[in-house]
Order: structure tokens, then C-alpha cells, then sequence
């Protein structure tokens, strides 16, 4: 089981106790459930309140939810345990991803076509960063197919000098968003297009934002470049092997834990932006997964005399799929995603 799987297993055994007698009948389950990585210090994997959502239509308290659907879950194979703490919050523990199930994942659920769409709707009287915010929002909810009606967006960016926004406009959505402080002035003649957005994006949208001359480092110091930067070396890693004559090919791979987990959360972090209209969510992952693959890259190719091994093509799938994850957050994000860098 996938931690992306979860979700749906929540839901349908939400559907399957209302169904036994064992939830009341009015306990409708959500159409979606948000599961999320524990946090810090927290119990098990991964993590949901669905039972807050329940209990009133239940009946009962969040506790007694919970406790019902933790005997059902337990038993759900691919669940290595269930636990229930507080006052109702469901705790899982996963086994550790497997590496050619996430890749196949990953290929999957590439959004990279849909992301570049945007929706119609009215943008007039937004700013800056209330339009950059909106948009993200937007895409985020379009591929997790909570809305539709999309469109090819107007020119990039990066070839207008200007942050690009659709010439149809923005429907309604449920966000608040600080503006740019006055005393940064224009931000895009400053930093240019794609780094103003990012940390328009790096901030939680009722928060001001930051800008620093970090926007415009080329170096380890910058997030922004990071991110940018590891796209570029997983598909620098993929062009270098086949001059070495061999391609990715799933497999299992040993030694790149972080990375895997990273991947697998991907369609969570997604799913939770969306619903929480947070694209700093997905910001923050991509940080994190960029991190992962630059450390991971030095193990992917052969080196001296060695020669590619079923290690050396499982590990590059690996690479291939995390620039393929990559890739598509920034398109969520309205961010190219080079080839080269």
C-alpha cells in the first residue's frame, strides 16, 4: 500500500462501517480524506483527524470513530498498525516503500501536462502576489480534480519579463493573501519573474513575504536554485548514461531511504496543498526532495571501471523519477523546470 492508496482506504472503510451497523447511517463518508506524514515527535507514519469529520453525523464521540476504524484498518493488508491517540486522530505505520512500485507511482500520476493549465476566471483588481497565489492554488485543485474548465495559459514569464496570469479570469476561492510589503518595491524588475514568484509561493499566503539577494545566488545557499538545480542533474544523470550505454529500469535500491519517502509523499503533499490552499507545502517538499536527489545522484552513475549493473539502472530510475516530481511541482508552482543549468 501506498501512502496515496491510504487515503482511499480510509474512506472506504469509513463506507463499509456505516454499511455493518457499526457507524450510525447518517456517518456519510468524505469524498476525500487528507492524510499527512506525522509530524515530528508524533505517533507512526502517516496521520488523519477523519474521525473529527464523522463523529458529528455519527454520533458518538471522535474517540469512538476512531477506535471503529482502527479495527478495520488494522486488518487491511500493506497497514502495518493502526493507533489511535487524543481525542480521535489515527495513526499508521507503512512498510518501507518499494522503489519500482514509487517509480511506477511517480509515472503514473506525472502532472507536468495538466499543471501548465490554469482556470477561467476574473483577475482583475489582483495583485501581485494574490494573482501568483491564486494560480497556484488553482493548479493544485485542477490536478487533484477538484475543479475544471482549464485553458493554455498566456506567454511565460520568463518571455514577457512579467509575472504571466491567464486572459480569462479567476474563479472565487476561499485564500487570504498579504501583499508584497511596500518597501520591496517591484520585486520582478529586482529578482526577475520565476524568483519573485517562488518566494511569493515560500510563504504562507496570509504571511508578508521575504525577499533576499539569496534569490538570485547560484549556489547551495538558495533553495530556489536547489530545486532547479536537481531537476538538471537528474536529467544531466539520464543523458550521461546512455553515452554509457544503458537506461533506467526499476529495481529495487538499498541505500536511498529519504528519497523514496519523499516520493511516495508526493501525492499526499499535493493532495494536503490543495485542500489547505497552501502551495508552501509543496514548496517545502520540493526543498526536501531536491536535497535527497542531489545527495543520492553521486551513487547513481558507475564509477572508474565499473561497469552499469542492475543497481546502476534502478538507481537512475530512481533519479528519473525524482526530476520527474520535481518537474511537475514547479509547473504547479508556474516554474520552468530546466534541462540544463
Amino acid at each position: 500500500m501506498t501512502p496515496a492508496d491510504l487515503s482511499r482506504c480510509v474512506v472506504r472503510a469509513v463506507r463499509c462501517a456505516v454499511a455493518d451497523g457499526e457507524l450510525a447511517a447518517g456517518a456519510a463518508a468524505p469524498e476525500r480524506v487528507v492524510v499527512e506524514r506525522t509530524r515530528p515527535g508524533g505517533v507512526g507514519d502517516y496521520a488523519t483527524p477523519v474521525a473529527f469529520q464523522v463523529a458529528k453525523a455519527a454520533g458518538c464521540p471522535p474517540r469512538g470513530v476512531a477506535d471503529v476504524l482502527a479495527r478495520r484498518l488494522g486488518a487491511e493488508p500493506g497497514i502495518e498498525r493502526v493507533e489511535v491517540t487524543g481525542a480521535g486522530f489515527l495513526n499508521f505505520v507503512l512498510p518501507a516503500p518499494s522503489a519500482p512500485a514509487v517509480v511506477a507511482d511517480v509515472i503514473g500520476r506525472d502532472v507536468r501536462g495538466r499543471a501548465v493549465r490554469t482556470v477561467h476566471g476574473d483577475e482583475s483588481g489582483l495583485g501581485p502576489r494574490e494573482r501568483v497565489v491564486r494560480q497556484s492554488v488553482l493548479r493544485l485543485l485542477y490536478v487533484q480534480g477538484e475543479i475544471g474548465s482549464v485553458r493554455t495559459p498566456a506567454a511565460p514569464a520568463a518571455s514577457t519579463g512579467a509575472l504571466a496570469s491567464p486572459d480569462s479570469a479567476t474563479p472565487a476561492i476561499a485564500v487570504t493573501v498579504a501583499p508584497v510589503a511596500q518597501r520591496d518595491g517591484d520585486v520582478v524588475a529586482r529578482y526577475g519573474a520565476d524568483a519573485a514568484r517562488w518566494a511569493m509561493l515560500a510563504t504562507p499566503a496570509r504571511e508578508t513575504p521575504s525577499f533576499s539577494d539569496l534569490l538570485l545566488h547560484q549556489g547551495e545557499a538558495s533553495e530556489f536554485f536547489r530545486v532547479r538545480y536537481a531537476h538538471a542533474r537528474s536529467r544531466a544523470l539520464v543523458r550521461n548514461a546512455e553515452q554509457l550505454g544503458f537506461r533506467p529500469e526499476a529495481g529495487e535500491v538499498g541505500d536511498a531511504a529519504a528519497l523514496l519517502r519523499l516520493l511516495a509523499d508526493h501525492p499526499l503533499v499535493l493532495e494536503a496543498a490543495a485542500h489547505h490552499r497552501a502551495p508552501e507545502r509543496l514548496v517545502r517538499h520540493l526543498v526536501e526532495l531536491a536535497d535527497a536527489l542531489l545527495d543520492f545522484q553521486y551513487r547513481v552513475l558507475p564509477r572508474g571501471d565499473e561497469k552499469p549493473s542492475a543497481a546502476h539502472r534502478a538507481r537512475l530510475a530512481l533519479a528519473e523519477a525524482a526530476g520527474t516530481v520535481l518537474a511537475g511541482g514547479l509547473a504547479l508552482l508556474g516554474l520552468d523546470a530546466p534541462e540544463r543549468l
